[in-house]
């Protein structure tokens, strides 16, 4: 938070409990902290002095509560207020920089759901010499000292770029700067949504921008609060509860013991969240018991039953959604985000929600499924049918398919009881017993958040103390502290633990409902406790902002809410050095860039971690994998030594050799060899001082939907673009119909014909693609087929020249065997069988034309030369060792150059109409002459009669 919110908080925090300080910075989420930084010190209580500050650094008022430092030299910097009488304040070990980032990005977004885009107004600014609105990050346009700063950087080379980390994608301004701020257009999206801005490595006065990341998702609406509706909440006095989108960390939901509140902007702005009259009571209205968030809208557990809260309507679920209609004891959803992830049957549950002996997923449109009950789980532990067996409680965990199910089982239920744990693949739907074995009192209630980790790995807590569960539950123990043997409790002045946080780095804060903190790491075995943050009376919670960075969330008892950053790195540094605890390598790299991967047929997926320590520490990457059998994989490890440093290079790549050629069962084998398999890098030793506990990645064995092919030369540009009708004679049907086909040409699916002439073969050229373009040309085989049954063209090679030793298949065959199938669907690399074998196919005619293409084999399609025609082919590829995919494109030839036959009955007609009117010429030309030899015949006579009569 910045100062001016910090002063705004300040009168709340400082209310009554003991005296804690505190510290910001001008810089968001404490991202410079430097010498060029103003420190802001804060005291709460009332026994201050004054500030004890090392030499290198300067207090602007020493005796002030509140006043700024600054600091000359980089380094540890002992900072401590100084109090009346005997009592000390604890110190702090601030580290600062002596970096030369001064500037950040603002950035502000302006969504459009017309085209589904969001435009990024970018610029720079300086946090010492910002104004307020952005500072405080309300800023519509930038303040005139960002304005001169952002163009003189530009004037120097600066320029943004947005870059999206699970895809990979670059956006640039497309723009001039205008006001002094550069514009990025980006689509919406869900899968999409870690993003960075970063520049070029510009520098103003020896100062250079830092990059900024930052989530960016599709436009959430919040619920609109009504008037008249009522609040909802939990029982008077009790601690806040939370429910976050696991992949959208700026939506969330938190829920007060006075009102319900939700925000989509990352606690920038807070809406109450509330509920129509004479749907509930007062009590029920006020015992909400446990909420979550989902796409469906907000669930509240109230009395056994399950309410949703949606944009339209609040509503009881029971019978009519497959629920029970009371006895519900928790719901939950997904802490972890996988956006990418394979799954090979139906459509992966929402959230989990479950009674003391039935466990019911939730699926999009309020459907739910029951999928596992007490007795069932009885007969798949083989525990006695006296013994009692109850759902303690569910969670998913670290892999994006599976469910946790932790059961309470005791058979006199008066002491003690045993937790056992059954994990759930959604996917599969079998159910894995797991080595796991808890003896706890009878009335403990535990509570369990798996850790991001390949192998299953979890921590339990119940109000004192915290279990750990690491590496598929090999390593377990309760999390020890210094001194009271784990128990926090005894710690934090008999507080009991509230919270649990862990987040994506291995981070875990255990937060006490008096704030007092403690921390670790994952795979670490001991916490510390933290310095004191932030008053122990003020509610608040734990909470990730979409910057990645940690907050604490405060509500007040006036129902207002307040977020404040939380500098989790400097408070771990900070106890780390007093405690001299170091990490045992200097730097841990990979490759890994991306965490999910495709592994088709035919691939490998190789990657690299490197550990650089100290000599004679022995140190050395860990690969671990979890999941289904179906990968194998070589690793290779390089070695370094120089000026007293080792440098240790792991190389793992992982591949599938299986043959899916000619089995018995092809889709059985493909089905039997895909799946989903977590790979995890870590180091065989760390410590909470060290940055990065591991990388945690998916490879995915299986058909990479975004994968398809396409022929070579075909578009959707370079014709008319339009829908015209054919006549397809009859006897040019492989069917051999009664009548013609007339067939309607969709532009739109099957894009320009191809314009050949008939003495012209054609041999398709197939490219394969994926949403990011072209990845190779296809040479393996692959059949081709007319898709409205025409066989009037044949193929240029036969059997023989193609090098077959026994008759090869052809689409003739292969629909005579397949007589029940569609035609599509007759021939396929689930039966292909090549002919280059004496051992497979049997002898035949070699004369026959050869009907399987690929890139080498100069195979053509040939066209008939009595008749031109209209042809749309569907390629398939063959070869069942290329791809899990059913890959197939469509591409149309039109070919021309020969004149039809015209019909026979047209012929005769014209030849009888010809023969008619030549007839018809002749008679007339008869009578015309014989008038013309009549009169030239007679006249003379006449003339000679006159001529005597006259004389």
């Amino acid at each position: 938070m910045s100062a001016q919110g910090v002063a705004v908080l300040l009168p709340w925090l400082s209310c009554c409990g003991w005296a804690v300080w505190r510290y910001s910075t001008n810089s968001p989420n404490y991202l410079i902290f430097s010498t060029r930084s103003t420190i802001k010190l804060e005291y709460e209580g009332t026994l201050f002095s004054e500030w004890s500050v090392p030499a290198t650094c300067s207090v602007k008022n020493k005796s002030s509560p509140k006043t700024e430092l600054r600091c000359s030299s980089p380094g540890i910097q002992t900072i401590r207020p100084l109090l009346i009488g005997p009592d000390t304040e604890e110190e702090r070990n601030l580290s600062v920089d002596s970096s030369h980032m001064c500037f950040l990005w603002y950035l502000k977004v302006i969504s459009f759901f017309h085209n589904l885009t969001q435009v990024i107004v970018i610029w720079i600014y300086d946090p010492e010499n910002a104004d307020p609105e952005e500072l405080l990050w309300t800023a519509q346009e930038p303040s005139l000292n960002s304005i001169v700063l952002t163009k003189q950087l530009a004037t120097l080379g600066q320029k943004p770029g947005i870059y999206t980390t699970l895809k990979r994608k670059t956006y640039l301004p497309h723009d001039k700067m205008e006001n002094g701020t550069w514009r990025i257009v980006v689509p919406m999206t869900f899968d999409d949504m870690l993003k960075e801005i970063k520049g070029n490595q510009v520098a103003f006065q020896d100062c250079f921008t830092a990059d900024f990341l930052f989530v960016l998702a599709f436009p959430l609406m919040t619920v609109f609060e009504i008037p008249g509706f009522l609040p909802i909440s939990s029982p008077r006095g009790s601690q806040l509860m939370a429910a976050w989108t696991a992949c959208v960390p700026s939506s969330v939901v938190v829920v007060a013991d006075m009102e319900t509140f939700q925000t989509n902007d990352s606690f920038h702005s807070w809406t109450r969240v509330r509920v129509p009259p004479n749907i509930l009571t007062d009590d029920e209205r006020h015992n909400v018991s446990d909420v979550s968030l989902s796409q469906n809208g907000i669930f509240f557990l109230i009395n056994g039953v399950l309410y949703v809260r949606s944009f339209t309507e609040f509503k009881r679920l029971g019978v009519s959604e497959n629920l029970p209609n009371s006895g519900i004891i928790g719901i939950t959803t997904r802490r972890w985000c996988w956006i990418n992830y394979l799954l090979k049957g139906k459509t992966r549950s929402k959230v989990a929600t479950w009674t003391k002996n039935e466990v019911y997923l939730g699926y999009d449109f309020l459907k739910f499924v029951k999928i596992m009950t007490t007795e069932k789980l009885k007969n798949f532990l083989n525990i006695p049918s006296a013994a009692t067996l109850t759902i303690h409680n569910v969670e998913y965990t670290g892999h994006p398919l599976e469910l946790a199910l932790f059961l309470s089982y005791c058979t006199t239920c008066t002491v003690n009881k045993m937790i056992y744990l059954v994990i759930y693949n959604e996917d599969t739907e079998d159910c894995v017993n797991q080595n796991f074995a808890l003896d706890v009192p009878i009335n403990s209630f535990l509570t369990p958040h798996f850790i991001f980790t390949a192998l299953p790995g979890l921590v339990l807590w119940d109000k004192y103390r915290i279990y750990y569960f690491y590496h598929n539950f090999t390593e377990t123990g309760v999390l020890q502290t210094p001194t009271e043997f784990g128990n926090l409790s005894r710690l934090a002045h008999n507080s009991i633990i509230h919270d649990i946080f862990i987040d994506y780095y291995g981070n875990i804060l255990a937060k006490m409902e008096n704030n007092i903190l403690f921390y670790s790491k994952i795979n670490i075995k001991d916490a510390v406790k933290l310095h004191s943050w932030a008053n122990s009376t003020v509610k608040s919670l734990i909470l990730l902002s979409t910057s990645t960075q940690i907050y604490f969330i405060y509500v007040f008892e006036n129902a207002t809410v307040q977020s404040q950053e939380y500098p989790l790195k400097l408070e771990t540094q900070s106890v780390n050095f007093y405690i001299q605890e170091k990490c045992p390598y200097m730097a841990f790299h990979n490759n890994v860039f991306s965490v999910f991967h495709f592994l088709d047929k035919g691939e490998n997926l190789s990657f690299w971690a490197q550990i650089v320590y100290t000599e004679n520490l022995g140190l050395y990457v860990i690969v671990e994998s979890y999941g289904p059998n179906i990968l194998q994989e070589i690793q290779k490890v390089h070695y370094e030594v120089a000026l007293g440093y080792c440098t240790k290079t792991t190389t793992v790549t992982f591949f599938q050799n299986v043959n899916y050629e000619a089995v018995d069962d092809y889709f059985k084998l493909q089905d039997e060899n895909t799946g989903l398999r977590l790979v995890q890098f870590r180091p065989s030793e760390y410590a909470r001082a060290c940055p990065t506990a591991q990388k945690v990645f998916q490879i995915a064995v299986g058909c990479d939907s975004s994968k398809y092919i396409v022929v070579k030369g075909f578009n959707k540009k370079d014709c008319l673009q339009h829908d015209f009708f054919y006549i397809i004679e009859k006897s040019y049907l492989r069917n051999q119909p009664s009548k013609n086909l007339r067939v309607k040409y969709n532009w739109k699916k099957y894009g320009c014909p191809l314009r050949l002439d008939f003495g012209e073969m054609f041999h398709p050229l197939i490219e394969l693609h994926n949403g990011n373009g072209y990845i190779e040309d296809v040479e393996v085989n692959f059949i081709v087929w007319e898709i409205h049954g025409r066989n009037d063209y044949s193929f240029n090679n036969t059997m023989k020249k193609s090098g077959c030793l026994n008759e090869a298949q052809t689409w003739k065959s292969m629909t005579k065997l397949n007589q029940n199938l569609p035609l599509e669907e007759a021939w396929g690399p689930e039966n292909y069988k090549h002919c280059f074998s004496y051992a497979i196919g049997k002898p035949g005619d070699l004369n026959q034309p050869y009907e399987i293409i690929n890139k080498s084999n100069y195979n053509h399609l040939i066209w008939p030369e009595d008749h031109s025609g209209m042809y749309v082919f569907r390629v398939k590829i063959l070869d069942p060792n290329y791809s899990f995919c059913n890959l197939t494109a469509i591409f149309a030839i039109e070919t021309f150059g020969m004149i039809p036959s015209p019909s026979g009955y047209l012929v005769a007609a014209f030849l009888f109409i010809l023969m008619l009117l030549f007839s018809s010429i002749l008679v007339l030309s008869y009578f015309h002459y014989m008038r013309i030899y009549t009169q030239y015949l007679y006249e003379p006579i006449k003339r000679y009669d006159k001529k005597q009569k006259d004389n």
